[in-house]
């Protein structure tokens, strides 16, 4: 999404990402953790929303941020996105960087509020979450239902594909539609956690996992490597496709 009428300043743009994956992560990470009825076998966990839940939280939090920050920075808020917008020549490489830095910055904060939060919850809140992780992305005995590494993989690269080209399709400059390209990639990204949480907790998003593992203990550091490189596998193979298949040359130098 991007708005012809202004030319917003580069710190505007980049707090636009970061608020926008902000918004993202704390939806989906405070869902995970306060609303999900996952973990502990207490009564809570007869109550609430489930996977279902986590998935919807997933979409309305990038429906609104499109709509809300897309028209400033275009709406990234994953470096996935960014590489894969990169790859298919719609967006400069020479930007990246900035954009994945303010990603991860709104993935951390929004994460370090939901920590804050929890100071003001029962005593043993805060230890019970870190010990399961954190809502943390993982394989073997951190993935809901006992997924491998392999499994993890192959649905982050795939998923993380689908995703991005997606977001490439329903954006593109001629062919895509602005007033409902938010609807479109809010649907997608429900549906890849319907998908892939029961796998690996989905991650499809770097600093989605980056925000969550820095609260989620030892175990979820060292299983992030997975979700930083198969999600921008993923991308970078769906920007090139898309690039071959449907753009015919790139836009952005």
């Amino acid at each position: 999404m991007s708005d012809s009428k202004t030319t917003p300043s580069t710190g505007t743009i980049l707090a636009a990402e970061a608020l926008g994956t902000f918004l993202l992560v704390i939806g989906v990470i405070g869902t995970a953790l306060f609303a999900s009825g996952f973990g502990e076998g207490t009564d809570a966990a007869n109550q609430g929303v489930g996977f279902l839940g986590v998935a919807l939280a997933a979409g309305l939090a990038v429906l609104a941020g499109m709509y809300a920050f897309g028209p400033i920075s275009g709406g990234h808020f994953n470096p996935a996105v960014t590489l894969g917008l990169a790859a298919a020549g719609r967006f400069p490489w020479s930007r990246t960087l900035g954009y994945i830095v303010a990603q991860v910055i709104g993935g951390a904060v929004a994460t370090t509020v939901i920590v804050l939060i929890t100071l003001y919850g029962p005593d043993s809140w805060l230890a019970a979450a870190q010990d399961a992780g954190f809502a943390s992305n993982g394989w073997d005995d951190r993935s809901p239902a006992g997924f491998a590494i392999g499994g993890a993989i192959v649905a982050e690269v795939v998923f993380t594909a689908l995703l991005v080209l997606v977001f490439l399709g329903v954006t593109h400059p001629t062919r895509g539609n602005p007033a409902l390209a938010g609807v479109a990639i809010g649907l997608t990204l429900t549906l890849v956690h319907l998908a892939t949480i029961p796998i690996d907790n989905t991650s499809v998003n770097p600093a989605r996992s980056i925000a969550s593992a820095i609260y989620g203990g030892p175990e979820a550091l060292a299983q992030l490597w997975v979700f930083l490189v198969f999600p921008i596998v993923g991308a970078l193979l769906a920007g090139l496709i898309h690039r071959a298949l449907f753009e015919g040359r790139a836009t952005q130098p």
